[in-house]
């Protein structure tokens, strides 16, 4: 069976809504939190290598739009993306889940159920 690892925050209901579908799957799985472990930069990168840094930092969220403007304008590229990350973890995209070499922003079931060949 593919490991998965589900990155998120546990009172995010996108994240929740993860959980429940491994759960009541009976898929084996690991909860990283953001809130308590963190999230390293080699983290960060390598997602950002795998889907483009725009996918995983979420410009819709309540954490950016506390930004001041002017912390707003300096993300411009990957480095200050991942920069605010790391600083502000609840800025990343919740879920991120990792089955095997695979990556999956964001509660998409079609894509969930697909890549671990879930009846639906």
């Amino acid at each position: 069976m593919a490991e998965i690892i589900v990155y998120g925050i546990p009172n995010c209901d996108t994240t929740k809504k993860v959980l429940t579908l491994l759960k009541e799957n009976k898929i084996a799985f690991t909860f990283h939190d953001y809130k308590q472990a963190g999230i390293s930069k080699a983290k960060l990168e390598a997602w950002c290598k795998k889907t483009g840094w725009e996918t995983i930092f979420n410009k819709r969220s309540t954490t950016w739009r506390e930004l001041s403007e002017a912390e707003q304008k300096k993300v411009t590229g990957q480095t200050a993306a991942i920069k605010i990350m790391m600083e502000q973890n609840s800025i990343i995209k919740r879920p991120v889940i990792e089955i095997d070499e695979k990556l999956i922003t964001g509660f998409n079931k079609t894509e969930i159920t697909k890549q671990l060949n879930l009846k639906t």
